[in-house]
């Protein structure tokens, strides 16, 4: 790396243009990239990291830093920039030559899993304010339930800074307003006010007032007029946010976007687009900027990676902070050092419930309620709520209080009728790095409404759990707009995801096994409950169902079978039915389990092969929604018993039936199939 001097700029400018630079010179050289974000967010940036952010280059992981999120993520080079000159181990200026480029470390938009540094993966607008909601939501829970009087054990702010579009989605809508009622006071959020989107002016189709929407949210609300070049301003704002620790803050800063580029800042055309040779020569004439590409002033390399020394004073601060607490509370700090390691308490999965056919017939989001009660005692990181469906979706921890303002600690969280915010908060929640179990419900149906979430809990690495019922026409009387179809093979569709449809108690309580270990290896899980209930059946098995699919029922071998009849949730039982009586007719039928496709596919080719052999017997599988994605398990001389048009308006019985969802008419389509 060529580095130089400049010592007739000031030192916070030379920092200003060597962000704003990197960022030209790396969409320049990718040809592609948002260099106007950066240019005009420089100014903020800086004295954020330089003069407010408490981090530790040298351990990106440290706990009580503070968290800095850029929700317009497609200004990503404005946050590869700022790592670099900060000091951080996994950007260098190799990296940022290579960015957008295959399996750099800078790619197109901020990934978690990819940059150290990097607090969550952001590029879908308003994504990344809603997860800052998530990471302060658990900084609270976490200060609520640890600090002392006397000791400020988690004491760090979470940062955010987005832009026209991430005010233009619903989503931060959704998360914003939860944020306001909660009174998340750690939160600050700096918003790039430069009134240019990708179609021009955002006078096109954006001009309420921010400003009055985030007061009626309940945020503290602050301009700064001048975010191009009144750093003392910024700094003023910032430090008047600080000290409003009863409500969020957000901060209007008015840029200009691509700010120093004559002929192109302030228009649209300089939002999405590299500078171009031309406009970079006349943007360095007139920054005066004087350095080859990728070229950084010493100064601003020395001053900016003061932050290592910083960084190391802050964790050895806080070191002290916890050592501290460690002799006064020895209790406390075992628990919450157990939440930071991601380990689980001993033995905690042997409270989850097992069952008999003698034990009542129940729907399966109610075994769900009785595994997160049993869980809640033991698993203490474990935190949630519903989407305003508590006593539909039945996830109340009982005895363990309502989060709200002035309440902190407690671990049940209403969300109120925001599916896509409380996706988005989860994986927040689950990113702050503490060990936090967080889990969302909702009807199965209205994972529409938070799809971009669950997918980036899954892109992620996000240790979610989702609870979504009413998964079926079983559903009945709400009609089709509330009766999932397609939705199962379209969430099974997603990679990383692990989908699973429990049967009766014991799936159930095999799905929370999994569920929870999943979120200790980063990994979501989404479960789907029915509503109607469904009997304890012969043969299953909580450990079976770990393993995504098992025999349920036969007494045959391979060779001899005729069907292997292959159901999921509540339409098991009618396989089992159906076998029985297919049997008493002389047929060798073998009845199998698969509540989820993505744990079966993770066994070995022998065990699938157990389950499933590759035999003459035809294949029928039972599950009342499409049969898209069946022909993988059921082949192409196979058979489904599925539902390919929306349901009804009628009770779940009636609806269940009508579609063809009882005992005969399995007996009726097996027949049919093996002739």
């Amino acid at each position: 790396m060529v580095v130089a001097t400049q010592s007739s700029k000031s030192v916070e400018e030379l920092c200003i243009n060597s962000i704003r630079f990197l960022a030209i010179e790396a969409i320049e050289k990718a040809k592609s990239g948002h260099p106007g974000l950066p240019m005009g967010a420089a100014p903020m940036a800086f004295v954020l990291w330089d003069k407010f952010m408490r981090y530790n280059p040298k351990n990106p992981k440290w706990f009580n830093r503070d968290r800095f999120v850029l929700s317009a993520g497609h200004g990503s080079m404005l946050q590869y920039a700022l790592l670099y000159l900060a000091g951080y181990d996994s950007v260098t200026i190799e990296d940022i030559k290579q960015f957008r480029q295959w399996k750099s470390a800078t790619p197109g938009h901020p990934e978690n899993f990819m940059t150290a540094g990097v607090e969550v993966t952001t590029g879908p607008l308003g994504q990344g304010i809603a997860n800052g909601v998530g990471l302060a939501l658990a900084e609270a829970h976490l200060a609520a339930k640890f600090n002392k009087p006397d000791t400020k054990l988690v004491d760090h702010y979470t940062y955010v800074i987005l832009g026209d579009g991430c005010n233009m989605e619903g989503i931060s809508g959704e998360a914003c307003s939860f944020a306001g009622h909660q009174g998340l006071g750690k939160l600050i959020a700096l918003y790039d006010d430069n009134h240019i989107s990708i179609d021009g002016s955002t006078d096109v189709a954006f001009t309420e007032d921010v400003s009055k929407r985030f007061e009626s949210y309940g945020w503290h609300v602050l301009h700064v007029e001048n975010g191009n070049t009144d750093l003392d301003a910024i700094a003023k704002a910032i430090e008047q946010a600080k000290s409003v620790t009863d409500k969020p803050t957000m901060i209007k800063v008015t840029t200009t976007i691509g700010y120093g580029a004559p002929n192109k800042q302030d228009t649209a055309g300089i939002h999405g687009s590299a500078l171009g040779a031309d406009e970079i020569k006349l943007t360095r004439e007139n920054l005066g900027w004087t350095y080859e590409p990728f070229e950084v002033p010493q100064e601003a390399i020395d001053y900016m990676g003061k932050a290592v020394e910083r960084g190391d004073g802050y964790e050895q601060e806080w070191n002290q902070i916890l050592a501290s607490y460690k002799s006064k509370y020895p209790k406390e700090a075992a628990e919450f050092e157990r939440f930071i390691s991601g380990k689980l308490p001993d033995g905690w999965d042997k409270v989850l419930p097992t069952y008999t056919p003698e034990d009542k017939a129940l729907a399966t989001r109610k075994y769900s309620e009785a595994c997160l009660n049993k869980l809640a005692p033991v698993v203490t990181e474990l935190i949630g709520g519903s989407a305003d469906l508590t006593h539909s979706n039945l996830t109340e921890l009982k005895g363990f209080g309502d989060f709200q303002k002035g309440a902190h600690q407690n671990r049940n969280v209403h969300f109120g009728v925001r599916e896509h915010g409380m996706g988005a908060i989860c994986n927040g929640i689950f990113l702050h790095g503490s060990g936090l179990i967080p889990y969302g419900a909702t009807f199965l149906i209205f994972t529409d409404y938070m799809r971009a979430a669950i997918r980036l809990s899954a892109l992620s690495e996000v240790g979610a759990i989702w609870v979504m019922t009413h998964d079926s026409i079983g559903q009945g009387e709400d009609g089709p707009t509330h009766q999932p179809i397609e939705t199962l093979a379209s969430l099974r569709a997603i990679p990383n995801l692990t989908v699973i449809r429990p049967a009766d108690g014991n799936e159930v309580s095999g799905a929370y096994k999994v569920a929870i270990e999943n979120s200790k290896q980063s990994k979501p899980t989404l479960m789907a409950f029915s509503r109607q209930g469904v009997p304890n059946l012969e043969g299953s098995s909580l450990e079976n169902t770990t393993k995504g699919g098992y025999v349920l029922s036969c007494g045959f071998a391979p060779e001899e079978l005729d069907l292997i009849l292959i159901g999921t949730g509540s339409e098991l039982q009618l396989c089992a039915g159906a076998a029985k009586k297919l049997i008493a007719e002389g047929k060798k039928v073998r009845v199998v389990s698969l509540p989820s496709w993505e744990l079966f596919e993770s066994q070995d080719a022998a065990y699938r092969d157990s389950v499933l052999p590759k035999v003459a017997a035809k294949r029928l599988s039972v599950e009342a929604g499409t049969n898209f994605g069946w022909s993988r398990y059921v082949g192409a001389d196979g058979g489904s018993v599925g539902i390919e048009t929306f349901g009804a308006s009628a009770p779940g019985g009636t609806c269940l039936a009508e579609f063809g969802f009882n005992v005969d008419n399995v007996v009726a389509k097996a027949k049919e199939l093996i002739g």
